[in-house]
């Protein structure tokens, strides 16, 4: 349909063809972001409007509908008032002469000086912790009840996942798991001086061009914290583009979803290989066959400490395994969005599930959480690698993390926001733990059985927060004759045994072995 006439520009937008779900065409609308010439023939980089990114793709000319191409608008002037611009951003010039005349005026009129002191803004506690009677009794009342989902889900904000220490549109996937700044290339890096407490991001995870063993910009003293949610300012042209092509892991190959920053030089290969155990990244099959050679690890690095049938759990210290840890964070940046890299590694603890076979243990995927979190967040970034999604292993990388808090005597919850599939699958494990609760009832005096959100709280080591908002969620709490209750329709309890026959997969709590640490002793680092 494109015509040779046109001259397609980036940030044009025009309907382009794609295959759905079902197999069927579909024309949505997409925005332009790159145009290449290979061979003489242009190909352009396009980004679907209201789908998710990971579904960007390069199309062929035949692919655009051109009767319907919208061409970018030109920015339009800021309107002024009394010839001064109106909301343009105020120069440091502008800043410092305000900042003078305001000096002046308090120098010269004290009274004009002051402020009223601004009124703190009052949190409102969300009203069911405030209203639920301590006691909430488990009722089955009549059908009168009906359970409409809430599309809303209040604790998450709308700034799209998540993951930290480093680095997952479809249906609702139960088994689903899923600076220096960055320049042009993608690896060019900016020292910051170093400072105490202070924040660094990465632009690339080692960029030396031969060898991953360069430490530069890495800070000498290691953060005691920090989060790795992208505020989503930094984004350009560049790192809204898919940079690799394809990853050759053990006997699979991932097709990435989104911008991972590895040295230029690698993404213009067709493959980028990496050893499925240590992770490092290399330019070609050769290189990848000469390098098994030479590397030892049939396993990830750190100490395992879990261990039933053939999935086993490593913990792995951001700290003393640095390089690893690194390559881990880039790998799985190519499949989460929402998080920002970090060259330091060392305020975060990496958890890797593996599957065991006579070859050695392979990764299936990973999750990351700080070793001190002022915020009670038990997950900083999780992620099931494509090859092994909804397969239920997602939910077990959250029963594992909740298994931790619980050992550690803390409730947990993950870093937000939560991705689109980090929220499906959070949701549906919140959904079926508390139910599994609620349907399990003990009472010793045979009265009608009583339990508070609090006690949900103890028992799951889920916060109490994303119990009340899972409950809400499957609008189980009514209002009952002066009181708040539960409410389990037969809906509610059939679709929640029908859930819990396909979960095969549980963690064992006493194939666990596992001693926290008490990290704010600097001792441990």
């Amino acid at each position: 349909m494109a015509d040779s006439q046109v001259e397609i520009v980036e940030g044009c937008r025009l309907p382009v063809l794609r295959k759905n779900q079902e197999n069927e065409d579909e024309w949505p609308l997409a925005e332009i972001l790159s145009v290449k010439e290979i061979t003489g023939r242009k190909l352009y980089y396009v980004h679907y409007i209201d789908f998710n990114k990971r579904l960007d793709e390069w199309v062929t000319p035949d692919r655009l509908d051109l009767k319907k191409l919208q061409f970018p608008k030109k920015e339009a002037k800021t309107p002024t008032k009394n010839g001064l611009p109106g909301s343009r951003p105020n120069s440091p010039e502008r800043d410092v002469r305000k900042s003078l005349d305001l000096a002046l005026q308090t120098a010269s009129d004290p009274s004009r000086g002051k402020t009223a002191p601004t009124p703190k803004r009052k949190v409102e506690p969300v009203s069911l912790v405030t209203q639920v009677s301590p006691a909430t009794p488990v009722a089955s009342l009549p059908a009168s009840t009906e359970t409409t989902q809430a599309s809303v889900y209040p604790l998450v904000r709308d700034a799209g996942f998540t993951p930290k220490s480093a680095a997952g549109r479809t249906e609702a996937r139960e088994d689903h798991e899923q600076l220096g700044t960055l320049t042009t290339n993608g690896t060019a890096r900016r020292l910051i001086p170093s400072q105490p407490g202070r924040k660094r991001k990465a632009s690339c995870l080692g960029t030396d061009e031969d060898s991953q063993d360069s430490s530069d910009g890495i800070p000498s003293a290691p953060r005691m914290t920090g989060s790795l949610v992208s505020d989503r300012s930094h984004d350009d042209i560049i790192t809204r583009m898919k940079n690799i092509d394809c990853i050759e892991l053990g006997r699979h190959r991932l097709k990435p979803w989104y911008f991972s920053p590895y040295p230029q030089e690698l993404t213009a290969l067709p493959i980028l290989y990496l050893c499925e155990f240590c992770l490092k990244y290399l330019r070609s099959l050769k290189c990848l066959q000469r390098h098994l050679t030479k590397c030892n690890l049939r396993h990830p690095p750190g100490n395992e400490i879990y261990r039933k049938g053939t999935i086993s759990f490593f913990e792995i210290d951001g700290r003393k395994n640095k390089m690893y840890s690194q390559n881990l964070c880039l790998l799985a940046k190519c499949f989460l969005d929402h998080k920002t890299l970090y060259y330091d590694t060392d305020p975060f603890l990496f958890y890797v599930m593996t599957e065991y076979d006579s070859k050695g243990f392979h990764i299936v995927g990973y999750f990351s959480k700080e070793k001190e979190s002022t915020e009670d967040y038990n997950v900083a970034c999780i992620l099931t690698l494509p090859p092994y999604q909804r397969r239920g292993y997602g939910k077990l990388l959250i029963e594992f993390s909740y298994e931790l808090s619980k050992v550690e005597g803390k409730t947990g919850t993950p870093e937000k926001p939560l991705s689109d599939l980090g929220l499906l699958s959070y949701r549906s494990y919140w959904s079926q733990t508390i139910l599994e609760i609620l349907m399990n009832p003990k009472s010793d005096t045979g009265e009608r059985p009583q339990i508070t959100i609090n006690e949900i709280s103890e028992i799951t080591s889920v916060k109490k927060e994303d119990v009340i908002s899972t409950l809400q969620y499957l609008n189980l709490i009514n209002y009952y004759k002066g009181q708040y209750i539960l409410t389990l329709s037969e809906d509610i309890v059939d679709g929640h045994e029908r859930a819990m026959q396909k979960r095969h997969l549980r963690i064992d709590p006493k194939c666990l072995h596992f001693t926290p640490k008490d990290w704010s002793k600097r001792g441990k680092w």
